[in-house]
């Protein structure tokens, strides 16, 4: 089975249980897969269902969903779509990294495999999204780089972003006033863990940045 013979549904289902385990080890279940969605849980509950019947998951009762190696593969594919797709739209279109995650979620149910490969050539085989998210290769591997939130950032380093979480796009403007996108280097200046605040300054500036806890676990570092 080809991911595109999936309905649209079944693809964002696979998705969404594989890239919300990307970056964290929490597994996913039915309740956090509605919420995200933003549909009932029965709805998701049958949806699974189906899914474990055609071999793409398994689910035991009121536990976690865990993908088959056929339905890592399938969702290897249409993260790869979605990836893809946001890249060639910041890049070749000049749409904004804000603007680009409803746009994919849209596209890549739509377009070929053929034009897939087209894009993928067009942009010279890019290893990660504008974002920062690795985007798989044609046969389904993803490495992640050894990187962490900066909130676990020690005070005192000198790191580089290699990735920024696109779950909102208002924060995603709100870094880009601040100047903060992948490959960003910047010093970790003061951690305050009972204030949930993070001081940060970026390489090459005089200004002391304050980040929120939200901000700070949105972005991912590695030690420069």
């Amino acid at each position: 089975m080809l991911v595109t013979d999936l309905s649209p549904a079944a693809q964002d289902y696979l998705k969404l249980i594989w890239s919300a385990t990307e970056w964290a080890d929490n597994p996913i279940t039915i309740k956090v897969m509605a919420e995200r969605l933003g549909v009932r849980p029965s709805t998701v509950s049958d949806g699974i269902k189906r899914l474990a019947t055609q071999g793409m998951v398994t689910h035991a009762p009121y536990g976690s969903i865990e993908l088959t190696a056929e339905g890592r593969a399938h969702a290897l594919s249409m993260v790869r779509r979605h990836r893809l797709l946001e890249t060639f739209l910041v890049e070749v279109l000049g749409f904004g990294w804000d603007e680009v995650h409803e746009e994919a979620e849209i596209l890549e149910h739509v377009v070929s495999d053929k034009l897939i490969t087209r894009i993928d050539d067009r942009l010279g085989r890019p290893a990660r999204d504008p974002h920062g998210d690795p985007i798989p290769s044609p046969e389904g591997r993803a490495e992640l780089p050894a990187a962490t939130q900066l909130t676990a950032a020690t005070a005192g380093a000198t790191v580089t972003v290699t990735r920024i979480s696109d779950a909102d796009p208002h924060m995603l403007r709100y870094f880009t006033e601040l100047g903060l996108a992948p490959d960003t280097e910047l010093d970790v200046l003061e951690r305050r863990p009972y204030a949930d605040l993070t001081t940060i300054r970026l390489r090459g500036h005089n200004t002391d940045i304050d980040l929120g806890l939200a901000a700070s676990d949105a972005i991912w570092v590695i030690t420069a």
